[in-house]
């Protein structure tokens, strides 16, 4: 496992987020829902393991051969997300996974054939954070965004 950055006094929130893998120091931060796994760190948790992802909808499907089955595809800054949402947990989170830009996604991993996938338990939809990337007052003190330097 790499070796991880020291904690900084900005909190806990703050440290969820961080750089972006291959990004230089000198690039702003983005923030991170708390306690969600990036896309790349999919392969690491047992299959059946209960995760949490966050990523921007880049696709939803809802074939008419699928049974009300909806599969809707996130992407954040480390790669894709595949989620599978069964007809009863998109009764309950109907609004979230119709309209929801930024998603996240609860649920247990399945791999079947080289392909992950999060099969849905519980969907939020996180648009509200879209707005901090565009924020560009208070983001000193905001905890979604890592420790960096301010934009210009």
């Amino acid at each position: 496992m790499p070796a991880r950055a020291p904690a900084t006094a900005a909190g806990p929130a703050a440290r969820a987020t961080g750089p972006r893998p291959g990004q230089p120091p000198s690039q702003p931060p983005w923030p991170r829902p708390p306690h969600c796994l990036p896309a790349f760190r999919l392969q690491e948790p047992p299959e059946g393991a209960r995760v949490t992802v966050a990523g921007l909808v880049i696709l939803r499907q809802r074939p008419g051969t699928a049974k009300g089955v909806i599969f809707v595809t996130l992407e954040d800054e480390t790669g894709v997300v595949n989620v599978i949402v069964w007809r009863k947990i998109y009764e309950a989170f109907r609004r979230a996974v119709i309209s929801g830009r930024l998603l996240r996604v609860t649920g247990r991993l399945q791999r079947a054939h080289s392909v992950t996938h999060v099969i849905a338990e519980t969907v939020e939809d996180i648009s509200p954070m879209l707005d901090l990337l565009l924020a560009d007052q208070g983001r000193r003190d905001d905890p979604a965004f890592a420790d960096g330097p301010e934009l210009s």
